[in-house]
């Protein structure tokens, strides 16, 4: 299961970090039960996260160039320490038997036995330095998959271009060999994750732009098979040829999304619902950071998404969060969800610099 809930964290009675953006929390609309409340705001430039064996979660960034650990402790806001810095747009991180993974633009470092050592950081071993190193898309998102193996994208070099070497899925082993592609035509995906029965992969990607405002769909996609190509740059949300691009490949050639979601809405960070605090109906649904347009006359995204999967495929594209985009202005970018032991989720803002902390309780 994805960056599965290892963690031993007392969240009940954990006083929560108070800041300015607490006014914004208040803007936030969830399903009744649920409440939202700053985990920490201490965090510049937050992005991917994940969780130790011990309970610290481990926040990745981009333009800020380093990694943060958030120690949680009872009854007090949270430890932030820094575990690196003066990285190379170090957004993606992993963890896996004591080890965390960091992938910059061209590599991907290990820290071993980390939690162990957050006084004294250990000096990285560099596993693999084989990536491209065009920095446009060049935030790499990392994950461990079922399967034990490292997960990687690639994203294009561009907002449309055909070129060798990027616009994949990529995994390898955790020592950093047998680097091998396993999905094409990949644009930019900022997130994917397993599902906990089948042990498919399901990734978001970004839509290119230029084509007005209302396509192409960000996509959510499904890999059933290694080799898959998803269309790009020939082909966009399954069904768009490209004006440059399109006469080279036929949509009908290529893996559809299995579903479509809003035009520029940027999908990134996505979870599968495996926990005990949310009400029933949310176990198994698939979660949506969206983290929202920047070229669109009218603002869209900005919010968290919940996807059913069925037996069919998914279906009920609904709202779940949403508030940080308020008369056209924005407060918040949600970027990353991790799911914590207890249930509850943590949400990443590059933004506002936070990582938000949304649970349920029962309404009296």
């Amino acid at each position: 299961m994805h960056r599965a809930a290892l963690a031993t964290l007392v969240l009940l009675g954990l006083t929560l970090a108070a800041s300015a953006d607490s006014a914004t929390l208040r803007d936030i609309r969830l399903p009744p039960g649920f409440a939202i409340e700053v985990f920490t705001d201490e965090v510049p430039d937050g992005r991917s996260l994940a969780v130790g064996d011990q309970g610290t979660i481990f926040v990745a960034t981009r333009k800020d160039g380093r990694v943060y650990a958030v120690v949680p402790r009872e009854n007090e806001t949270p430890r932030v320490l820094t575990i690196a810095s003066d990285l190379n747009i170090p957004n993606g991180v992993a963890f896996r038997d004591g080890d965390l993974y960091v992938a910059e633009v061209t590599q991907i470092s290990r820290y071993r036995d980390i939690e162990s050592k957050l006084d004294d950081i250990p000096a990285p071993e560099v596993i693999n330095d084989s990536f491209p190193a065009e920095r446009h898309h060049g935030w790499r998102y990392i994950g461990f998959g079922p399967d034990g193996k490292l997960y990687i994208s690639i994203g294009a070099p561009c907002n449309i271009c055909n070129k060798e070497g990027y616009g994949n899925i990529s995994r390898l082993n955790a020592d950093g060999t047998g680097r091998e592609i396993i999905a094409s035509g990949v644009r930019n995906s900022v997130g994917f994750s397993w599902h906990p029965q089948t042990g498919e992969m399901w990734f978001t990607d970004n839509g290119r732009d230029m084509l007005g405002d209302d396509i192409p769909s960000g996509e959510l996609n499904r890999m059933t098979s290694k080799g898959a190509h998803f269309g790009f740059p020939f082909c966009h949300a399954g069904e768009i040829s490209d004006p440059e691009f399109g006469d080279q490949g036929d949509c009908k050639d290529f893996t559809a999304p299995a579903k479509k979601l809003g035009p520029h809405v940027a999908p990134l960070g996505i979870e599968f619902y495996t926990g005990e605090m949310f009400p029933a109906e949310y176990r198994g649904r698939l979660f949506i950071a969206e983290h929202g347009s920047w070229n669109r006359t009218e603002k869209i995204g900005y919010r968290i998404m919940t996807v059913t999967i069925g037996d069919a495929g998914p279906t009920n594209y609904e709202v779940f969060a949403e508030g940080w985009l308020k008369d056209g202005e924005v407060s918040g970018r949600p970027v990353d969800l991790l799911l914590l032991e207890d249930g509850s989720m943590l949400v990443s803002s590059d933004q506002s610099g936070s990582i938000y902390r949304i649970s349920y309780k029962e309404p009296e």
